[in-house]
């Protein structure tokens, strides 16, 4: 058991020449563009001469529903990838990029965890290659020019009152939420209401991770509806001319980037969308590119599996033409512990009985999961406090319902404490067994489409939709958007829309405040109870403890 803070063993590491890492996998000096001797674009003529090749076998990670006990999925992933390279096997991992707003807000950053991490971590969570801001920009040169043209005459005849682009900034700031501009006299423009969401709920990050080359990016782009007429006619980025500037943004952030654990394996981290209000995944070209370089991929989605693993089979596989061949449900005995109704501060005491209750939670994920056609194996993310008598609860539990529970110790021992579940993966990721369908066709209305998710994978008696909403939604079927998949927005922490309700509710209701048409990702976005687009700071932010030491080492930011 090591006693070193996360930060202590990333700044340890020897790290390979980027080069080197790209070399592993067959990436030629030329074709990747650095950033510094750790980390690199990959360039899109190199990922055009791979398609043609055969794709490797795909893997997803997912877990239960978070607690603030801590889940590891990230640090699973990692360990999973660094040990399917230690037993032979040509692996890769890919996973998204951190937020600003969460790094100072709440958690703090996210790359892995003790020697289960991608380097460079400072990095990684402050500007990395500066793709986000990439993203900002974009996103509010469209907003700028929406309002630039109704300052000048209005020729598209948009409805002040129907302007439904907002604005964005990569932080959680909830003062913005809701906001008047224009204000100040003539020369300012027409007042009227917007409001900002945070960088990773843009439209704009969700075409990034799912486009599949620059042509696709724009065409994306301008397909994204701003605003409506009088007559509720759309009105699109393409009728502004802003596509094209908006993909000059983006063109050198489309491409995926080449990061490495500590052990050296090659990682790419690109794109960053929340799963709790967007789609939750890496992004499209990351992916798709890595399976044509390693045998096995390891990748995450985002929070639980009723959220990121949704939306992963749903939007990103549908979209892309990918399948899983076996996925892996992260969970931890302490969140079994947080879910059977343990306090925080309890949980360092053993508590079996409490761990049988919480893995109600589980169970539920595994029968989610297992409804998509792909095989479960669920990985026990261990802690020093966890019992033996603990672990064999889970490893039970999990073996009633068709599955094997493994014990991975990849935080403290790297690649050597995941070896087991390694092999696990190869051995039903090899089987053929998978059987990989949607939860919905395409053709089954969006109301349907809605149910469908929030009584098959929330469990809960009925979905609450105002007669404006399902107008609203009758409306884009009407204009040719009925076959799109949906992408729920809710509460990370339960199945339903109350965070509180841990565990596996039945009989509660999801109510929709909100929809929004994504056309351009290709998906509708259905926002439910309390979520925020627009996240807040806690009482008191992470940003309080982040600071520079003297020797100019960023301290308190893991």
């Amino acid at each position: 058991m090591h006693n070193k803070l996360d930060i202590e063993i990333a700044r340890e590491a020897r790290l390979e020449s980027i080069h080197v890492i790209g070399s592993k996998i067959g990436i030629p000096e030329s074709d990747l563009r650095p950033y510094g001797h750790d980390k690199a674009k990959v360039s899109q003529a190199f990922i055009d001469s791979v398609k043609g090749r055969d794709n490797g076998k795909l893997v997803l990670v997912t877990a239960v529903n978070p607690t603030p006990a801590g889940e590891g999925k990230t640090t699973t992933t990692v360990g999973l990838g660094d040990a399917l390279n230690y037993i032979g096997k040509r692996a890769m991992i890919c996973i998204r990029e951190a937020s600003l707003g969460p790094n100072f807000g709440m958690k703090g950053g996210a790359a892995g965890g003790g020697y289960a991490q991608v380097v460079p971590m400072e990095d990684m969570n402050l500007h990395f290659t500066g793709d986000f801001h990439a993203v900002t920009a974009a996103h509010s040169l469209l907003s700028a020019m929406i309002d630039n043209h109704i300052y000048w005459g209005n020729e598209l005849d948009i409805d002040l009152r129907r302007v439904v682009w907002r604005r964005v900034i990569d932080m959680n700031d909830r003062a913005l939420r809701q906001v008047t501009a224009g204000l100040g006299g003539v020369s300012n423009g027409y007042p009227r209401e917007t409001g900002f969401d945070i960088t990773v709920a843009s439209e704009v990050m969700a075409i990034l991770c799912l486009a599949k080359n620059l042509d696709d990016l724009q065409d994306r782009l301008g397909r994204m509806i701003v605003a409506y007429r009088r007559d509720k006619s759309l009105v699109f980025c393409r009728d502004l001319n802003a596509d094209g500037a908006m993909a000059v943004l983006l063109k050198d952030a489309i491409q995926p980037n080449l990061v490495q654990t500590l052990e050296n394996n090659p990682a790419f981290v690109h794109g960053g969308p929340f799963a709790n209000i967007a789609h939750g995944c890496n992004s499209v070209i990351a992916t798709t590119t890595a399976l044509k370089l390693a045998d096995y991929v390891v990748t995450e989605a985002g929070f639980g599996a009723d959220l990121g693993a949704e939306k992963f089979m749903n939007i990103k596989c549908r979209i892309a033409g990918l399948q899983p061949s076996v996925v892996v449900c992260v969970v931890t005995v302490r969140a079994m512990k947080m879910n059977g109704g343990v306090a925080q501060s309890d949980l360092n005491e053993e508590n079996a009985v409490a761990v049988q209750k919480g893995c109600s939670n589980l169970g539920r994920h595994i029968e989610n999961l297992k409804s998509f056609g792909v095989p479960v194996v669920v990985a026990i993310n261990h802690f020093v406090s966890d019992t033996e008598t603990e672990i064999d609860v889970i490893r039970d539990y999990v073996s009633e319902h068709g599955a094997e529970a493994i014990l991975s110790r990849h935080w403290e021992l790297g690649s050597r404490g995941t070896v087991d579940l390694a092999q696990k993966v190869v051995d039903l990721a090899d089987s053929g067994i998978t059987k990989f369908s949607t939860l919905y066709p395409p053709e089954m209305t969006l109301i349907d489409k809605i149910n469908t998710i929030v009584t098959k994978i929330y469990r809960a008696d009925n979905v609450e939709i105002n007669n404006k909403i399902r107008d609203q939604l009758k409306l884009w079927e009407g204009q040719g958007y009925g076959h799109l998949p949906i992408c729920m927005a809710k509460t990370q922490y339960s199945f339903s829309t109350d965070p509180a309700l841990r565990g596996a509710p039945i009989g509660h209701s999801v109510s929709v405040r909100e929809v929004r048409l994504s056309a351009g990702a290709g998906f509708v976005v259905v926002i439910c109870g309390e979520i925020m687009t627009m996240p807040g700071l806690p009482r008191v932010p992470a940003a309080e403890n982040i600071k520079l030491s003297e020797t100019g080492q960023i301290n308190g930011l893991f």
